[in-house]
């Protein structure tokens, strides 16, 4: 199964490529959404610990265990929701057989980057294809050619290589630190040989592999490509980009904090986790207030997520639970989210938040999607933000980490009334008496049923998760924990 995850996305960009057939990009797009999810599905059923390790060069280099099954699930679902909305987002828009094959191979290519990420078993590896995520989604961020779009891709690029650079500056040191008898990247090689790493240029390799990796993950300081990036591309990039991409980086961190915590240096990893996991907060807590552009400011919202993902995995214990159920809630609640905003966008023909109000009169679905995605978003109850905001709460007042709480508590507030203002704003407020763009933009509800489907399923699970957290996936989450434990 491994085996067609990672062969048949390559075999569908060829065959789009040379045949170049618009209805043959929308079944390849949805056939490969089914046969990922399917496939995992199977993974999953099969159970990570009958898994072996293959024996051969090639495939030895990927497997599923129970770290990455819950990064491989999420994309896939994500991936499904997204690629059934696409089809009907694509429709309005003029574009070429060409542009349509090019978009279609580039997404391929970015999913099987993603997977590839996730199933690595090997960190240069996992390097090559984080880079590879890059080269795939510049392409769909710059997919609508204006001037802007163009400005968040090379932006996107420059920010992201310069990171991924640093990141290959770590494993080279990391390299170093394990000395000339060990001479692997493999994760479960470096787990095994501990012992023997040099403690000095392991903390050293750490700052340069959490700041590059911590780029492609969208935490601060590094994170500016990102309100650029998500604001540019069409709407179903917006949302994998949030929702998967962010992950596939969180991963790659997450194995190697776990080798930190074998050489008992994870210490010097947790502060340096908080810190960028609380400056994510702060940043956009000073950003949302002055944003004009919805888009943007879901961009925002995902910087801090991804900061209160790196506070639970600092934190540790019943925060790092905390930190993986978050996870799993923001990538739902944000891809419902970004969706939301293309029809938005095809309502309204703005992203400028101003322009922009009455949606529940105009377009009701659209409106209370808007709304829900906006309460899941922020923590409020039953979000399963709100359990996992409240467990990371309770885990820093249990560890007497009484001022960080504090500034935690007070930054989500902000943050909250900040995003709160807009969507309110948005979804009930009055149609202004002027409005100089009315006479530019027909202003019209969604006739396509298949705009709401993905982001009402994300949504209903979510808001299930705030109230019942599903027996297979507190053991899912479980059994990461046990991956990550030292024991």
């Amino acid at each position: 199964m491994i085996k067609l995850i990672i062969l048949f996305p390559l075999i569908a960009c060829i065959l789009l490529l040379v045949f170049k057939s618009a209805k043959l990009n929308k079944f390849i797009l949805l056939f490969y959404a089914f046969f990922q999810f399917i496939n995992t599905i199977l993974l999953y059923f099969k159970g990570v610990n009958s898994l072996l390790i293959p024996k051969d060069a090639i495939y030895g280099y990927f497997k599923i265990d129970s770290l990455n099954i819950i990064f491989l699930l999420l994309l896939s679902v994500i991936f499904l929701g997204v690629a059934v909305y696409n089809n009907s987002y694509l429709k309005s828009m003029k574009i070429s057989k060409d542009e349509f094959t090019y978009y279609s191979v580039a997404i391929i290519f970015f999913i099987f980057s993603m997977t590839g990420t996730i199933l690595s078993t090997n960190l240069g590896l996992s390097w090559v294809f984080i880079e590879a995520t890059t080269l795939a989604s510049a392409y769909l961020i710059y997919f609508n050619k204006t001037k802007h779009s163009i400005e968040a891709a090379w932006k996107y690029v420059f920010i992201c290589s310069i990171g991924i650079a640093l990141a290959f500056v770590g494993i080279i040191l990391l390299s170093i630190a394990t000395g000339s008898e060990m001479n692997s990247l493999f994760f479960n090689d470096l787990y095994l040989n501990f012992a023997t790493i040099n403690p000095f240029w392991l903390k050293l390799s750490f700052v340069f592999i959490l700041i590059g990796f911590g780029t492609k993950m969208g935490l601060a300081p590094v994170h500016s490509w990102l309100p650029d990036a998500h604001s540019e591309a069409p709407s179903p990039i917006s949302a994998l980009l949030s929702a998967t991409l962010l992950n596939s980086a969180f991963l790659i961190i997450l194995r190697v904090f776990k080798l930190m915590e074998l050489t008992h240096t994870d210490h010097y990893a947790r502060i340096l986790l908080l810190s960028m996991g609380l400056l994510s907060l702060f940043v956009t807590a000073v950003f949302v207030y002055n944003i004009n552009n919805y888009k943007r400011m879901l961009a925002y919202s995902s910087i801090e997520n991804m900061g209160i993902i790196a506070i639970g995995t600092a934190v540790g214990g019943p925060a790092l639970y905390a930190a993986f159920l978050h996870m799993i809630g923001h990538s739902l609640i944000k891809a419902a989210f970004f969706l939301t905003a293309g029809n938005i966008l095809k309502i309204f023909k703005t992203k400028k938040i101003r322009e922009i109000s009455g949606i529940i009169k105009i377009d009701k679905v659209s409106g209370w999607l808007w709304i829900l995605c906006f309460a899941g978003i922020v923590g409020l109850p039953p979000s399963p933000l709100f359990i996992s905001e409240f467990l990371l709460l309770k885990t820093l007042i249990g560890k007497h980490y009484y001022i960080i709480a504090a500034v935690f508590l007070i930054l989500l507030t902000i943050i909250l009334y900040g995003i709160a203002v807009s969507v309110i704003n948005m979804s009930f407020g009055t149609e202004k008496k002027e409005k100089s763009c009315e006479c530019e933009r027909k202003i019209e509800p969604i006739k396509d049923n298949f705009l709401y489907i993905s982001q009402i399923v994300f949504i209903s699970f979510s808001l299930i998760l705030g109230v019942y957290i599903p027996v297979f996936l507190n053991k899912l989450i479980n059994n990461a924990l046990v991956a990550m434990s030292i024991n």
